[in-house]
Protein backbone atom coordinates (compact mmCIF):
# COMPACT_ATOMS: atom_id res chain seq x y z
CA UNK A 1 0.00 0.00 0.00
CA UNK A 2 1.74 3.30 -1.05
CA UNK A 3 1.41 6.25 1.39
CA UNK A 4 -0.12 9.54 -0.42
CA UNK A 5 2.57 12.64 -0.06
CA UNK A 6 1.51 16.30 0.52
CA UNK A 7 3.98 19.15 -0.41
CA UNK A 8 5.42 21.21 1.91
CA UNK A 9 7.57 24.22 1.98
CA UNK A 10 10.48 24.57 4.79
CA UNK A 11 12.54 27.51 5.43
CA UNK A 12 15.86 26.59 7.24
CA UNK A 13 18.30 28.61 9.37
CA UNK A 14 22.04 26.70 8.55
CA UNK A 15 24.74 27.49 11.17
CA UNK A 16 28.36 27.29 10.07
CA UNK A 17 30.54 29.01 12.23
CA UNK A 18 33.24 27.16 13.43
CA UNK A 19 32.86 24.42 10.96
CA UNK A 20 35.01 23.77 7.65
CA UNK A 21 31.97 22.49 5.92
CA UNK A 22 30.74 24.79 3.25
CA UNK A 23 27.02 25.92 2.82
CA UNK A 24 26.20 23.67 0.22
CA UNK A 25 27.75 20.78 1.94
CA UNK A 26 25.15 21.37 4.48
CA UNK A 27 22.32 21.57 1.98
CA UNK A 28 23.45 18.17 0.49
CA UNK A 29 23.03 16.96 4.34
CA UNK A 30 19.30 18.89 4.65
CA UNK A 31 18.53 16.84 1.74
CA UNK A 32 19.36 13.45 2.68
CA UNK A 33 17.62 14.07 5.91
CA UNK A 34 14.36 14.72 3.83
CA UNK A 35 15.15 11.38 1.63
CA UNK A 36 15.55 9.50 5.20
CA UNK A 37 12.01 10.13 5.58
CA UNK A 38 10.99 9.61 2.25
CA UNK A 39 10.60 12.92 1.08
CA UNK A 40 11.89 13.73 -2.53
CA UNK A 41 13.18 17.37 -2.89
CA UNK A 42 11.85 19.49 -5.92
CA UNK A 43 13.29 22.65 -5.18
CA UNK A 44 15.93 24.47 -3.41
CA UNK A 45 16.57 28.29 -2.81
CA UNK A 46 19.67 29.58 -0.85
CA UNK A 47 18.77 33.09 0.29
CA UNK A 48 22.08 33.62 1.53
CA UNK A 49 22.75 35.14 5.15
CA UNK A 50 20.62 37.64 6.56
CA UNK A 51 20.81 38.84 10.13
CA UNK A 52 18.05 38.28 12.82
CA UNK A 53 15.93 41.26 13.99
CA UNK A 54 16.01 39.42 17.60
CA UNK A 55 19.27 38.03 18.33
CA UNK A 56 19.17 35.51 20.97
CA UNK A 57 22.71 34.80 21.04
CA UNK A 58 25.10 37.86 20.50
CA UNK A 59 28.32 35.47 18.90
CA UNK A 60 25.41 34.53 16.65
CA UNK A 61 23.65 37.70 14.77
CA UNK A 62 22.24 35.70 11.84
CA UNK A 63 22.67 32.90 9.44
CA UNK A 64 22.47 31.43 5.99
CA UNK A 65 18.60 31.24 5.18
CA UNK A 66 17.38 28.55 2.32
CA UNK A 67 14.51 27.68 1.26
CA UNK A 68 13.45 24.07 0.46
CA UNK A 69 9.87 22.85 -1.58
CA UNK A 70 9.60 18.69 -1.12
CA UNK A 71 7.15 16.22 -0.96
CA UNK A 72 6.80 13.54 1.63
CA UNK A 73 4.10 11.24 3.92
CA UNK A 74 2.07 13.03 6.72
CA UNK A 75 4.53 12.00 9.30
CA UNK A 76 7.45 13.10 7.70
CA UNK A 77 7.68 16.63 9.57
CA UNK A 78 7.77 15.13 12.78
CA UNK A 79 10.69 12.69 12.25
CA UNK A 80 12.47 15.77 9.95
CA UNK A 81 12.19 17.92 13.11
CA UNK A 82 13.76 15.31 15.13
CA UNK A 83 16.45 14.59 13.01
CA UNK A 84 17.16 18.10 12.42
CA UNK A 85 17.41 18.92 15.99
CA UNK A 86 20.45 16.34 16.23
CA UNK A 87 22.16 18.02 13.72
CA UNK A 88 24.15 20.92 14.66
CA UNK A 89 24.13 23.18 11.45
CA UNK A 90 20.72 23.42 11.38
CA UNK A 91 19.97 25.98 13.77
CA UNK A 92 16.09 26.61 13.14
CA UNK A 93 13.61 24.42 10.97
CA UNK A 94 10.31 25.86 9.69
CA UNK A 95 7.81 23.13 7.99
CA UNK A 96 4.41 24.41 6.37
CA UNK A 97 2.14 22.72 4.22
CA UNK A 98 2.75 24.52 0.64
Amino acid sequence: MSQTKRNYKATFILDNRGKEDSVESIIEVVKKEISAVQGEVTAVENIGRREFSRKTDDKFPGGVYVHMTFSAPAAAPAQLHERLRLNGSVYRALLENA
